[in-house]
């Protein structure tokens, strides 16, 4: 009758052959007080409204079949098909339509032509296929391409739905744009059956310009070289070994110029030919190069369409590189400004005195140099510099953002040991300032004691700085805070009772939270609180151990068995003497560095604090920096022979050097080691 009933989850059609028994079953015996007619009628009501559900649960459906068939023709017409091979393919659907199609069904056929882009030839017809002796549809078609998955989505939306539907491709299958294979399957799960019809390409070669590769940066005057690979695909019948003859033209345009470069004969063999051509550019500029092959004889390539290719590049001007330095040791690395300047590298040096305020004053140079510059410096009369938060992350952004080098000198103020532990710096970087080696004991601990209540803002200014030196630790490190609190007047830890120093690596968090609701009293006294810091440094397994009060100076001082404990621990304290009542209030806190060989700061202006703290901090990272006396020698790696930066250079012979700061290397492809030290 042309038409059929399906489920599309018939499983449900299991519950009849439970459920209706049990209806049967029940409704006999309840319904035993009606007559027997209205039983019956109850009984059939209700086995129609359960068999409903079932059906509705396994999703009921009416088909409709029907033996109407449309064939929808996709035919290649990119320009990697001869134009001969065009028209025999129209044949073809002509005479396949006229063998095939049934009139007596109303069968219909359609023809979509394709190469980048897709069009409907001729509209689904149930009659013969009115098709002019050429294509007309190529007049507005990009054939520049090959893209069967759009020809393949328009047939899928171009058929009627009161049909089976087929798709015949007739195509080369130099497929080149979209996926195809995808599309396929889609076709294939909603019923539609997929034919293909090769396109044998046969006589011609093909020659092809793939590439013009020169390098994307170029210094003026430098030598480069411009390398041109075209390949020759040899006809399948024929003497393949024959090469394909021409002219191979290079042009360079500049400034809206046009120069020839080269024009030379070559021969191309079978496979891929490489063609380099060396120059030099004396100005800055963008200059772009193109490539074209020109046979000897035209019929010797299908097409000339993939015979030209380009490329750019940007010229140069000479290198331009930014070092920073310490503000506080000028001039440190004036050979290193004068070997590159002998390079005609120009440089131009800044002290972290007077450091850059935006990232547009970074775009002008090729690289940036941190010279042996800490994050964070200070003197002892509280003048402090560093780099702030918002500083790191214009120099890593300018590095990853804009392609500008980044460079990072060793010493003892870089690295971790200049406190650019847990920064974006750190980051970018192709090593982590911290080590991650059990063997060596690279750990520091830092005991902070908080009383300055009477400065202005003072419980502000302590969390900030108590803060400022946490970050700065590694994860390793201990820390401990001493407060003096008002409740019941006596010193306490803020966080592990009773030792009060813990490891910052899975307490960072709790500390920075602990610190931040910190309310120091006023200490009478400094010998209790500074007795309970020494007892909790006893304790760490610590290689360097560090101690920073900050004060107004008013607690009695300490005796000197108490500061002698601390030296013979080899404990140095650090002092910062804030809001301080007079010399005699200073002289006690510079008395307490002075006798541990710590440094004293007087700080006149609180905001000069979290530098003085960030620099004091950086002490415990001592551990991490390696001497050597004798001098320490370089052990190349295999990398290091053939590297760039290292041409010219005797990796076998370089000079030692007397320390280094301890480093690990970052598990990364892109990271390359090539020296390792001997010690």
């Amino acid at each position: 009758m042309g038409f059929a009933i399906g489920f599309e989850k018939p499983v449900y059609l299991l519950w009849l052959l439970v459920l209706l028994p049990l209806i049967w079953f029940w409704g006999v015996r309840s319904l035993s007080g009606l007559g027997p007619i209205r039983r019956w009628v109850v009984l059939l009501f209700r086995t129609a409204v359960i068999t409903g559900l079932v059906f509705a649960l396994a999703e009921i459906k009416w088909q409709e079949s029907t033996d109407r068939l449309t064939v929808i023709y996709l035919l290649d017409q990119s320009e990697s098909i001869p134009a001969e091979k065009r028209e025999l393919m129209l044949r073809y659907v002509a005479n396949s339509v006229e063998r095939h199609r049934r009139e007596s069904k109303r069968d219909k056929a359609a023809v979509i032509v394709f190469g980048a882009t897709a069009k409907i030839e001729a509209p689904p017809y149930d009659g013969s296929l009115p098709l002019a002796a050429r294509i007309e549809s190529v007049v507005d078609l990009r054939t520049d391409a090959t893209n069967i998955e759009s020809a393949m989505k328009l047939a899928k939306a171009a058929f009627p739905e009161d049909t089976a539907r087929r798709v015949v491709i007739i195509s080369d299958g130099n497929q080149n744009y979209g996926d195809a294979l995808t599309v396929a399957k889609s076709l294939s799960e909603d019923g539609i059956g997929i034919d293909v019809v090769q396109v044998d390409l046969l006589g011609q070669a093909e020659v092809s310009v793939d590439k013009v590769l020169i390098p994307a940066d170029v210094r003026k005057g430098q030598k480069f070289e411009t390398r041109i690979i075209v390949s020759n695909q040899p006809a399948a019948t024929g003497d393949t070994s024959v090469p394909v003859t021409g002219k191979l033209r290079l042009t360079k345009r500049m400034n809206q110029r046009e120069e020839l470069v080269a024009e030379e004969p070559i021969a191309l063999q079978p496979g891929k030919n490489v063609f380099s051509f060396a120059q030099a550019i004396d100005q800055s500029t963008v200059v772009s190069f193109d490539a074209t092959f020109i046979p000897d004889q035209p019929g010797m390539d299908r097409t000339d369409k993939n015979n030209q290719s380009s490329a750019f590049s940007h010229i140069r001007g000479k290198g331009r590189v930014l070092l920073i330095e310490d503000g506080f040791f000028p001039g440190e690395f004036l050979q290193l400004v004068e070997r590159l300047q002998a390079a005609s590298i120009e440089v131009d040096i800044m002290s972290t005195l007077n450091l850059f305020s935006s990232s547009t004053e970074l775009l002008q140079y090729d690289s940036i140099v941190l010279a042996n510059v800490p994050r964070a410096n200070a003197d002892e009369a509280g003048n402090a510099t560093n780099f702030s938060d918002a500083q790191i992350k214009m120099l890593v952004a300018n590095c990853e953002e804009m392609g500008c080098g980044l460079v990072m000198i060793g010493g003892d103020r870089s690295f971790g040991a200049g406190a650019w532990s847990n920064t974006e710096l750190e980051k970018a970087m192709p090593v982590d300032f911290q080590i991650k080696n059990d063997k060596i004991n690279a750990v520091g601990a830092l005991a902070l004691m908080m009383h300055a209540s009477e400065m202005a803002d003072g419980n502000f200014w302590q969390s900030k700085i108590a803060k400022e030196a946490i970050n700065i630790l590694g994860p390793l490190d201990y820390c401990g805070v001493v407060e003096w609190g008002d409740m019941g007047g006596v010193p306490k830890w803020l966080w592990k009772l009773p030792e009060g120093m813990d490891r910052v690596e899975a307490n960072k968090n709790r500390m920075l939270a602990l610190v931040g609701r910190m309310v120091p009293g006023d200490m009478p006294d400094f010998n209790s609180p500074m007795r309970l810091a020494l007892n909790g440094l006893r304790t760490c397994d610590a290689s360097m151990k560090h101690m920073i009060i900050i004060s107004d100076g008013d607690p009695t001082p300490p005796t000197n068995v108490l500061l002698q404990d601390f030296k013979d621990n080899k404990i140095k304290i650090s002092t910062v003497a804030v809001g301080t009542h007079g010399p005699a209030n200073s002289k006690i806190l510079q008395d307490i560095a002075d006798f541990t060989e710590g440094k004293y700061y007087e700080v006149k202006d609180p905001r000069a604090l979290p530098k003085i703290f960030q620099r004091e901090a950086r002490r415990v990272a001592k551990p991490i920096i390696k001497q050597n006396e004798a001098g320490i020698s370089t052990v190349p790696l295999p990398a290091a022979e053939f590297h760039e930066s290292l041409q010219g250079v005797d990796v076998n012979s370089l000079p030692p050097f007397f320390g280094y700061v301890m480093t690990t290397v970052k598990q990364n492809p892109l990271v390359e080691q090539l020296l390792v030290a001997s010690d």
